[in-house]
């Protein structure tokens, strides 16, 4: 007796009697003929945490199961595409004097910027694998950069807390650089496209406490998000059009964005916020672009675009958000439905670095300074499984497209990808001399680019 049922955990129809010889592929068809797809889907099916990999009866023989109890098999939708795991080194591009601090592809994938302690930004030529622009006009160390999910700006901001624009087509900077922060800029977060299109305004965090938004077209603060008794540390742009701020005062604050109101405050944690991820994360950094390459005339298609694909990931629940802390642990929230946490995430030694949420929502990682990632179900904030093998602190996550597989850059210079569905350890990319303090996955799948202390950019393919 088999209960289908959502990741949400909503039945999909009656308990149904299956016979032993019924395996994922037989799942498959009765998932896709209950929920009425047009066009099949692929699924994956879980039992407790573990996939199914065999038929029914092997199962409950493997387990020793009780034929008497209703078995719960929560049914996975699984990304249409697949990518492959980069396994080779393709470029290894010098042109940074100090360390690498930052990369990000575009949200088509097809270029590439980085950010460095030699206070210059660089756009790079996926396709010749060379240096494309060097961009000067920082005064100190690039701290962070972030693209427009329109793809027609890229923001940097660095440690003099200057923020500056630049024209990734050209490589010139657009105005003169946007004053206010009286420290460095720890994070950018760019509104997203389904609410705003051209992307006009973005949020920017400061060691100075406050988080600011700026308007692209009149190159002014609209609105100061003052009420942070210490460093704001990161700071995400939501779909519903909210802003979270994660700060060292051990808060996350939520702002609306027309008068910069303070919504509600989320508290639990007991040691700075370090990181924090949205659910909805990729569709907001990728907006109109998906892994088909498929390209936009006027502002109002990719508007239109992107909100169809943040309608589509996010479905009927509400958006969630993840924090991770010095405090070793992380919190789960549905800000919108509650001050209150929805799962409490402990299993990490030390502090927790940085936490993202896969492309579909469905998982969650963190990296700590514990050597190890963990993943977690992204929708209940259950832990799943730990990936060990890096040697030293882990810096940064990224993810496939397709959630399949996921990408850690570590102190031990060394770059491996895990593999989600076995837990295992997919590939190890060694070639970096030093800390890798910087990786990012393409959104089309197809590269992973790396930077660190050694002061070279790596590109990655498979």
């Amino acid at each position: 007796m088999c209960q289908l049922v959502s990741p949400e955990g909503d039945h999909l129809g009656a308990a149904l009697y299956l016979p032993q010889n019924v395996g994922p592929p037989q799942l498959q068809e009765i998932v896709n003929h209950l929920l009425h797809n047009e066009d099949k889907l692929p699924y994956a099916f879980y039992i407790g945490d573990e996939e199914l990999s065999v038929q029914l009866g092997t199962y409950m023989q493997q387990k020793n199961a009780n034929v008497e109890v209703t078995l719960r098999i929560v049914y996975q939708p699984q990304a249409l595409f697949r990518i492959r795991p980069v396994n080779r080194c393709s470029a290894t591009i010098a042109g940074h004097t100090e360390a690498v601090l930052a990369v990000s592809f575009s949200p088509d994938g097809k270029c590439l910027a980085s950010g460095s302690g030699d206070t210059s930004v660089r756009f790079w030529d996926l396709d010749t694998q060379t240096p494309l622009f060097t961009c000067k006009g920082h005064k100190n160390w690039v701290l962070c950069i972030a693209w427009s999910p329109d793809g027609k700006h890229l923001v940097s901001g660095s440690k003099s807390g200057e923020l500056i624009l630049w024209g990734p087509k050209t490589g010139k900077q657009l105005g003169s650089p946007l004053m206010g922060h009286r420290k460095w800029i720890t994070a950018v977060s760019w509104e997203p496209a389904h609410l705003q299109a051209p992307c006009r305004r973005f949020v920017s965090a400061s060691k100075d406490g406050d988080a600011r938004i700026w308007d692209t077209t009149t190159r002014k603060c609209v609105i100061s998000l003052t009420g942070h008794t210490n460093s704001v540390t990161c700071v995400k742009w939501g779909g519903d059009g909210l802003i979270y701020t994660g700060s060292e005062d051990c808060l996350i604050k939520v702002w609306e964005t027309s008068q910069g109101k303070l919504v509600k405050t989320l508290q639990g944690h007991g040691h700075w916020v370090n990181s924090l991820a949205l659910s909805t994360e990729y569709v907001l950094r990728t907006g109109p672009y998906d892994h088909t390459g498929k390209t936009y005339s006027t502002p109002e298609e990719m508007k239109e675009a992107a909100l169809a694909r943040y309608k589509k990931m996010r479905g009927n629940a509400p958006e969630r958000l993840v924090s991770g802390s010095d405090d070793f642990t992380m919190f789960l929230w549905e800000p919108t439905i509650s001050k209150q946490p929805k799962a409490r995430m402990t299993g990490h030694q030390k502090l927790v670095n940085h936490v993202y949420f896969s492309p579909d929502g469905q998982w969650l990682a963190s990296a700590s300074f514990d050597k190890s990632v963990k993943l977690w179900n992204g929708i209940t904030g259950k832990f799943v499984a730990a990936f060990r093998g890096h040697v030293a602190d882990v810096y940064q996550i990224s993810w496939s497209a397709d959630s399949r597989l996921l990408l850690s850059g570590s102190k031990d210079s060394t770059l491996k990808v895990w593999d989600i569905r076995t837990h295992k350890l997919k590939q190890d990319l060694p070639g970096h001399a030093d800390e890798v303090y910087a990786v990012d996955w393409s959104p089309d799948g197809e590269k992973v680019a790396s930077g660190g202390k050694d002061r070279v950019l790596k590109l990655w393919m498979n």
